[in-house]
């Protein structure tokens, strides 16, 4: 990220820090919203390396960007464009490097799956985004988990309604600190794996991965307007499975710290 781009960034932490949602206009905005009588705690992602942090905007995430996922999800990956869907801000949960967290298990749900996946954070938006541009738009890289309530997401779809239920809720986007461009690059191979207390449960290559991070950002640039605060997941491998109170659950990314995860 060029160095004004970042002040600009991470002030607009700052400020979000300190005010809540009070006055604070995110990059690219004209004017700073009015005050408000409300007191809203913003989200923000960890950047490694300092006390720096990343304001969040949205979350978008692909759906079934691994073949094999694609198919146990009942899908055929040959013929399926890329699709995404969100989650709220405060669906992020962050997990210091190093250390446990615990996740609280959800209600309504008796099948709650992880999904591992990579995270990317954007510091640069706009519209219809080329390709081949896309990664100048990415600041930084992390691990994160798309926690999913299977059962409810499998319910609201048998009946063709909308499933947010099953992916959107509290705590549902578990991830690690953010790792600069500048330290990491970017990511078009190596290996991605979970494991469950300890077993490996998930395990492919990020070259697997069916539309790549790049694709993803041109792809949803054609929808939405992206804008600096922005992060997206970019799909989970197969064998996506269940997980109960007391299980801990690590993520590996090649080239990024781990993440774990107790669910309590």
């Amino acid at each position: 990220m060029k160095s004004s781009k970042r002040r600009q960034l991470l002030r607009g932490a700052s400020m979000l820090a300190a005010g809540g949602v009070a006055a604070y206009a995110m990059p690219g905005s004209a004017t700073a919203q009015p005050r408000s009588p409300f007191s809203v705690s913003p989200t923000f992602i960890p950047i490694a390396g300092g006390s720096d942090l990343f304001p969040v905007r949205r979350i978008y995430c692909i759906g079934r960007n691994y073949a094999a996922h694609s198919r146990e999800m009942g899908s055929d990956p040959t013929r399926e464009p890329p699709f995404f869907f969100q989650k709220p801000t405060d669906a992020v949960q962050n997990v210091p490097i190093g250390a446990t967290v615990d996740h609280p298990y959800p209600p309504l749900t008796k099948n709650y799956h992880y999904e591992i996946e990579l995270v990317a954070a954007i510091n640069k938006g706009g519209r219809n985004i080329p390709m081949d541009r896309a990664l100048e738009h990415v600041f930084g890289y992390t691990v994160g988990l798309d926690m999913t309530r299977r059962d409810l997401q499998r319910a609201m779809g048998d009946e063709k309604k909308p499933w947010e239920i099953g992916k959107s809720f509290d705590h549902s986007a578990p991830l690690g600190p953010l790792q600069p461009v500048a330290a990491v690059g970017h990511f078009t191979k190596g290996a991605i794996w979970l494991k469950v207390n300890g077993q490996v449960k998930q395990s492919a290559d990020l070259s697997q991965m069916i539309w790549s991070v790049a694709e993803q950002i041109s792809k949803l640039s054609e929808a939405f307007e992206l804008a600096p605060g922005d992060i997206v997941y970019s799909g989970t491998p197969e064998n996506v499975g269940p997980v109960v109170k007391d299980d801990v659950m690590e993520g590996h990314i090649d080239g990024l710290p781990n993440i774990s995860v107790k669910v309590v």
